[in-house]
C-alpha cells in the first residue's frame, strides 16, 4: 500500500484574537464538493472556540468567518470548547466537542440543522471523581485494560493539592458519532484513557448518572481498542467518526507514543463491524501518518498528527489533521487500497468481543 501523500497545510492561524495561537483539529461535513470546517481556534492564554470555513474540492478554501461560530457559554466550558467532529445522521447535525474548566476535560453534545446554529445538548460522557469512579471498577481491577485506565487517572492525581483532587474527574474526552444509528441506537467511541472504548443509546436524557454507573460496573465489555503496538505505546483515541465501506467501519484514529523527548502522535487505522462495532475485523501494525514534515514537528506542541475528519474524492480518503497542534493539514490515499491492505491485517483478537 502507498503512504498516504500529505498535502501540506491547509489552514493558519491570523492575527484576530481567537485564533492568534493555533487552528487545529477540525470536524469535516463533506456535500458533494464542497467541505465544511469547524476547526478548534485558540486565542492567548490558550482560550479555545471554534471557526468556520468552506472548501471546494479538497483543498481549497473559499470562504472563512472572522468570529468564532461556537463558543464557551457554561461554566463547564469556560476554559475552552474544542476538537470538534461532526455526524449527520437522519436530518440533523450532531457536534461532538469537548469541554474544559481549566481543569476537567468532558465530551458534549450540540446539534443543528443548518450547520449555522448550533444548540448545546450538555455534557454526554460520565462525570465521576477518582474515589467514585474506582468503586465502580472496584471488581475489574484484574483486568490489565482496566488497571491502565485507573493507573492513568491515579498517576495524574499524583502531584496535584488535595482542594484541586476532589474536583478532579476521570478524564473522558475524544467522543465521535457513527454516522447513523446502529440496530436503532446512537452509538458512539470515546477515551478513557488509554483506550478506546463505545456506548450506545436511545436519547441524550438517557446519559444518567445511574446509566454510567451501571456502563462503569461493566467496563470490560466495552473497551474496543487498547494499545498494542509500538507506535501506541502511551494511548489511542478515537479520531474522525467511523466511515461506512462493505467491509466495516472504517475508524481513523490517533496513537500516541511516548519517547525520551515527549510524545509523537500518529494517525491510524482499523475497521470495525458493521453490525456490532464492538468487534474489531482488522488493524494497521504501522500508522498511516506519521509526523515527519517540519509542519508536524514544530509548532505549539510539536510531533503532533490529530486526526479529526475525512472526505472522499474520486476514490481517494482524505484526512484532516492537527499539525502540531497550531495549524491544519490533510492528506490522502486511495481508499480501495487501504482497505484492502485492512484486509490483510486481521484482527487477532477478532472474536474477543
Amino acid at each position: 500500500m502507498e503512504l498516504a501523500t500529505k498535502h501540506g497545510v491547509i489552514l493558519e492561524k491570523t492575527d484576530r484574537t481567537f485564533e492568534e495561537l493555533g487552528v487545529l483539529n477540525p470536524a469535516i461535513y463533506q456535500d458533494g464538493n464542497t467541505v465544511h470546517m469547524f476547526y478548534r481556534a485558540a486565542k492567548r492564554g490558550n482560550f479555545s472556540t471554534i471557526g468556520y470555513c468552506r472548501l471546494e474540492g479538497p483543498t481549497t478554501v473559499v470562504e472563512r468567518n472572522k468570529e468564532p461560530i461556537f463558543s464557551p457559554e457554561y461554566i463547564y466550558e469556560i476554559h475552552g470548547v474544542e476538537d470538534p467532529r461532526i455526524s449527520k445522521i437522519n436530518e440533523l447535525f450532531y457536534l461532538t466537542y469537548v469541554t474544559y474548566d481549566g481543569i476537567n476535560t468532558c465530551g458534549a453534545l450540540a446539534v443543528s440543522k443548518d450547520l449555522k446554529k448550533f444548540k448545546k445538548k450538555g455534557i454526554i460522557t460520565p462525570r465521576f471523581i477518582i474515589n467514585e469512579f474506582t468503586n465502580l471498577i472496584r471488581k475489574h481491577l484484574q483486568n490489565p485494560g482496566i488497571a491502565k485506565i485507573l493507573a492513568f487517572n491515579v498517576e495524574r492525581n499524583y502531584p496535584l493539592s488535595e482542594t484541586i483532587k476532589e474536583n478532579l474527574l476521570v478524564w473522558d474526552k475524544n467522543v465521535v458519532l457513527f454516522p447513523k444509528k446502529i440496530n436503532g441506537k446512537f452509538v458512539a467511541l470515546h477515551r478513557l484513557f488509554p483506550s478506546i472504548q463505545i456506548f450506545s443509546f436511545d436519547k441524550k436524557k438517557d446519559l444518567t448518572e445511574e446509566f454510567w454507573k451501571d456502563y462503569l460496573k461493566n467496563l470490560p465489555d466495552y473497551i474496543v481498542m487498547e494499545p498494542r503496538f509500538d507506535h501506541e505505546t502511551s494511548h489511542i483515541g478515537p479520531g474522525a467518526p467511523p466511515v461506512e465501506t462493505p467491509e466495516g467501519w472504517l475508524l481513523i484514529y490517533h496513537a500516541a507514543e511516548r519517547r525520551e523527548k515527549g510524545l509523537v502522535y500518529h494517525a491510524c487505522a482499523a475497521l470495525l463491524d458493521l453490525n456490532d462495532p464492538r468487534k474489531v475485523l482488522s488493524r494497521l501494525k504501522v500508522p498511516l501518518i506519521t509526523p515527519s514534515e517540519y509542519y508536524e514537528r514544530h509548532g505549539y506542541v510539536s510531533y503532533v498528527v490529530f486526526p479529526t475528519g475525512t472526505a472522499i474524492f474520486d476514490d481517494r480518503l482524505y484526512i484532516y489533521y492537527g499539525a502540531a497542534d497550531d495549524k491544519i493539514a490533510v492528506a490522502s490515499l486511495n481508499l480501495n487500497d487501504l482497505l484492502n491492505e485492512l484486509k490483510n491485517n486481521p484482527n487477532e483478537n477478532a472474536t474477543n468481543n
